[in-house]
């Protein structure tokens, strides 16, 4: 495929060296060279875009990974859509494999659902298109007014279990905890193994307490409310003793998820499992945020290897943690590019792919 010939262009917008090598690869596969672009910021950490080519009338292919200063990411990827849209590119397509802000896609309490603000700045800026892979939740895609295309990093992700792991027949997938079961229940039934659920941890960002509905606070206060309502009052959870539901012992476990940034529910899942007699673990995430000094406890815990894809640049964290594998996943975005710049059907990438995965 020609870049000059095809109408097709492609940059990548990390000013980050490290954060490039996605772009590259995914360049290599389409037989085309990255677009000239200068991405830098002034002395005054101002973003500065200089597009060094003509993308009049072309489709115009943006890919950012997610570097460590994320608002920094956004606002190269927000400079240069609008710089490729008052340059009369045809298309602006961007290919964002780890959407940022992802988990800030609820209300909580009084704050505010950032993922749906990111989104229309995006389409303010220019955006004609999406592309992203395993979104925190696949709602988020209703955000956008353009066409959002969700792809899976899962195929790798077998693949690898089913190439790497000699004796995974004897392995069960888990879930961490009751909201990754589903995810869990699709690694399951491809594989055909059983799977495990993990209850009891301790409560994370995604539950009840922190989404608002405890506010205002739940003492019945005369003076707030008419005397003769009486509005019934929600009873407080309490959290259960740590049980799995199933059976690990003298298995590999398999813990699935798709973010791995803090690690503490990981080490905590992976001390439970160990306790129930799983001689392996690993763990499978499709974006490996990897945060803090989360290689260097997953060095020391009893997690015998961590897998995830490089839709966020992590060599970094590679070097402090050799049990951190890497899957490539350029070959999925490849083919999304030159299935939308060809004009083809994408159905293809999303086969086998039920409402629920």
């Amino acid at each position: 495929m020609s870049a000059a010939n095809g109408g097709l262009v492609i940059f990548t917008a990390n000013s980050n060296p490290s954060s490039r090598e996605l772009g590259r690869r995914i360049a290599e596969r389409l037989g085309v060279e990255l677009g000239k672009v200068q991405v830098y910021q002034e002395a005054n950490r101002e973003t500065r875009v200089q597009i060094e080519e003509s993308v009049r009338s072309k489709d115009v292919f943006i890919i950012q990974t997610v570097s460590k200063d994320v608002n920094t990411t956004i606002m190269e990827l927000l400079i240069m859509v609008y710089a490729c849209r008052t340059s009369c590119a045809r298309n602006i397509i961007g290919v964002i494999p780890y959407f940022p802000y992802s988990k800030q896609c609820k209300m909580r309490k009084r704050g505010s659902i950032v993922s749906k603000l990111l989104a229309s700045m995006m389409c303010k800026a220019g955006l004609t298109h999406l592309i992203t892979m395993d979104l925190h939740q696949k709602e988020i895609q209703g955000f956008f007014n353009i066409p959002v295309d969700n792809l899976r990093a899962s195929p790798f992700l077998l693949q690898y279990i089913q190439e790497e792991i000699p004796d995974y027949r004897n392995a069960v997938i888990v879930a961490k905890s009751p909201a990754s079961a589903k995810r869990a229940q699709s690694f399951a039934e491809r594989l055909r193994l059983g799977i495990a659920v993990i209850h009891g941890e301790a409560q994370d960002a995604e539950s009840d307490l922190v989404d608002g509905r405890h506010s205002p606070p739940t003492v019945k206060n005369s003076g707030a409310i008419h005397p003769s309502l009486e509005i019934p009052l929600l009873i407080p959870k309490e959290k259960p003793p740590i049980t799995v539901v199933g059976d690990v012992g003298g298995r590999i476990a398999i813990i699935v998820d798709d973010i791995i940034d803090d690690v503490d529910s990981f080490l905590a899942a992976a001390e439970t499992l160990k306790e129930r007699g799983a001689y392996k673990i690993f763990v499978m995430a499709t974006h490996g945020i990897l945060s803090s000094d989360a290689p260097q406890l997953i060095e020391e815990s009893a997690i015998d290897e961590v897998v995830v894809t490089n839709t966020i640049p992590h060599e970094i964290q590679k070097l402090q943690c050799p049990k951190i594998k890497t899957v490539d996943i350029s070959m999925i975005l490849s083919e999304a590019i030159r299935r939308i710049h060809n004009g083809e059907s994408m159905s293809y990438l999303f086969r086998n792919i039920g409402m629920d995965d």
